[in-house]
């Protein structure tokens, strides 16, 4: 067996390993960072196939800011698990239907999954000149070039998400004092100051 052999079954084993245990785990915590094993293992699988463009960004990307930030959220929040698994079994039916619609579906990909003729040759050859063209730079001529359509509408799909995701969160709450700037300037000295005539006797 050689070298590169070797760490892609390494790499490959772990990969699967700890991406089984993501979905296996009962604490959520251990889940996310099986999850950045994951990525750190597919991170090694890019590097051995020479897009170590791709493999950086995987690290820094999904474990520097995605991972982590799922790790903070979970443990900010302070989910109560527990009590989100008593309707398990109420919705089990429709989830094992939907599981099943998707067992279907990917039997029938992969079952008329058939490679082109031509495929070979683009992998081994995806620029006109390889030699003088670093692996950054071809993967930005084909994403800025050929696929910028895609490019821009995957960032307006992202931008509406985001959008949704701050409009569905974001609570009013009544008796929460806010600053209004506006009518903090608009302020006169009829409307800041109320003078209160009080009967001798009287206090307030």
């Amino acid at each position: 067996m050689t070298v590169p052999a070797f760490f892609f079954y390494l790499f490959s084993s772990i990969a699967v390993a700890s991406a089984f245990m993501v979905i296996a785990g009962r604490n959520p915590v251990h889940s996310v960072l099986w999850l950045i094993l994951t990525f750190v293992n597919a991170a090694g699988l890019f590097l051995l196939i020479g897009a170590e463009f791709l493999a950086m960004i995987l690290i820094v990307v999904y474990v520097g800011a995605v991972a982590v930030l799922f790790l903070f959220v979970v443990m900010m929040l302070d989910v109560d698990f527990a009590e989100l698994r008593d309707g398990l079994l109420q919705y089990l039916p429709i989830g094992a239907l939907v599981g099943l619609v998707f067992l279907v579906e990917l039997v029938l990909v992969v079952g008329s999954w058939v490679v082109g003729a031509g495929v070979s040759g683009a992998i081994t050859q995806p620029i006109p000149n390889p030699a003088q063209v670093t692996n950054t730079e071809a993967i930005g001529r084909v994403l800025y070039t050929t696929y910028v359509h895609y490019f821009q509408l995957a960032g307006l799909v992202l931008l509406v998400a985001m959008i949704g995701a701050i409009v569905l969160t974001l609570h009013h709450r009544v008796n929460v004092k806010r600053q209004n700037v506006s009518a903090q300037n608009a302020r006169t000295r009829d409307t800041a100051i109320e003078v209160v005539k009080i009967k001798p006797g009287k206090g307030l």
